[in-house]
């Protein structure tokens, strides 16, 4: 179990860490605004009272220490998804890693921003409340996927 956790925080802190690293090749690259977790870490606040779904998650009340709140869920919801690609992969997986399964969770993961994260901050289901809802979806399979290779190339360093 040890062994488990030990794997699960490595992996997902370095595949979070590849996706944060996307999100700044974009930024300098592209122009595209870089991640700003104050609004996730005010909706993950609000999780706590059990407030899911908001309108718009900038008018809901805030909380000291927002961003900190939401760079450190980030990470955790990263963790929790190497946790989840190492209970259903192959048995063996984080001692041979191959790419497929990461790839797999990865792209299964943006579910989790289309059906519970953007709705919850009021923006529809898959962004759809926003202007450029196909961008940001079409971003959040490419981030998604990197978020896959950082499982990946993570599982590697840490076997």
């Amino acid at each position: 179990m040890i062994e488990f956790l030990y794997r699960s925080i490595l992996i997902g802190i370095g595949a979070t860490a590849v996706f944060d690293l996307w999100g700044l090749f974009l930024k300098h690259a592209f122009g595209l605004p870089g991640a700003n977790w104050g609004p996730v870490g005010r909706w993950f606040c609000h999780l706590v009272s059990g407030t899911v779904y908001h309108e718009d998650i900038a008018k809901a009340r805030p909380f000291a220490h927002e961003k900190a709140v939401g760079s450190i869920g980030h990470y955790a919801v990263g963790i929790l998804f190497a946790a989840i690609l190492l209970a259903l992969a192959p048995s063996g997986w984080s001692r041979q890693p191959t790419l497929m399964p990461a790839l797999i969770v990865g792209l299964v993961t943006v579910g989790a921003g289309w059906f519970l994260l953007q709705p919850g901050m009021g923006a529809g289901i898959a962004a759809s409340k926003r202007p450029n809802a196909n961008q940001i979806r079409a971003l959040n399979v490419a981030g998604h996927i990197v978020f896959g290779l950082g499982l990946y190339v993570s599982a590697l360093l840490v076997r």
